[in-house]
């Protein structure tokens, strides 16, 4: 792990840098295993910079900045401790699973605790559950519309199957489960691509 809650991968120097969003911070969660199998698939071969960002390393409190963060002029280290980590980045994929049709509380609490820091930034979405997680992928992407985000236009909706985890929620074995997605994770690198390195040479 790295001091900004992170764990990267070698890339060139001075590539894009993307954020890959650890979005649940439960205890015995899975999220960060399917975080980091996102993280290598989308980094083969790619010229971006991938780290991985864990919101529980991060540890937010819940919003407590007097101020609206569209004003900056933040009060409190954690919150320009969080705003440097996000404006170092230039691009998102946020991993997170669906409870109860939408998405974690600790995604949305780190994301409304900034605001100009996100804007712009184009962000990929990497959902799972038992249905793949649609329903909470579209409850973010208007959230990310409102930081002016720009939401790729395809997602990645991982199914997890009971049969895919044993009595203790755990992956079995997460290639078996999630290979069929490796295509779709490559797109999202291919998407990022297009934003960050093609339309700057074009």
């Amino acid at each position: 792990m790295t001091g900004d809650g992170g764990t990267s991968v070698d890339s060139p120097s001075g590539a894009p840098r993307v954020g890959v969003v650890i979005g649940s911070t439960r205890t015995n969660r899975i999220c960060p295993e399917i975080a980091a199998w996102v993280l290598r698939t989308a980094s083969v071969g790619s010229p971006l910079q991938y780290s991985l960002i864990d919101l529980a390393e991060v540890d937010l409190p819940f919003l407590d900045e007097p101020l609206k963060p569209a004003l900056g002029g933040y009060q409190h280290a954690h919150t320009r401790a969080w705003s440097r980590l996000v404006t170092s980045l230039d691009a998102f994929i946020f991993v997170f699973p669906q409870y109860n049709w939408g998405y974690p509380a600790p995604l949305k609490n780190a994301l409304d605790f900034l605001y100009a820091e996100w804007r712009d930034k184009p962000a990929g979405l990497v959902t799972y559950g038992t249905r793949g997680g649609a329903r909470a992928a579209s409850q973010l992407r208007e959230v990310l519309q409102g930081l002016h985000m720009q939401a790729l236009d395809d997602g990645v909706e991982l199914m997890i199957a009971d049969t895919d985890v044993d009595g203790q929620g755990q992956l079995l074995d997460l290639g078996s489960t999630f290979g069929r997605f490796s295509d779709a994770v490559r797109a999202l690198d291919s998407q990022l691509v297009e934003y960050l390195v093609d339309s700057q040479e074009a």
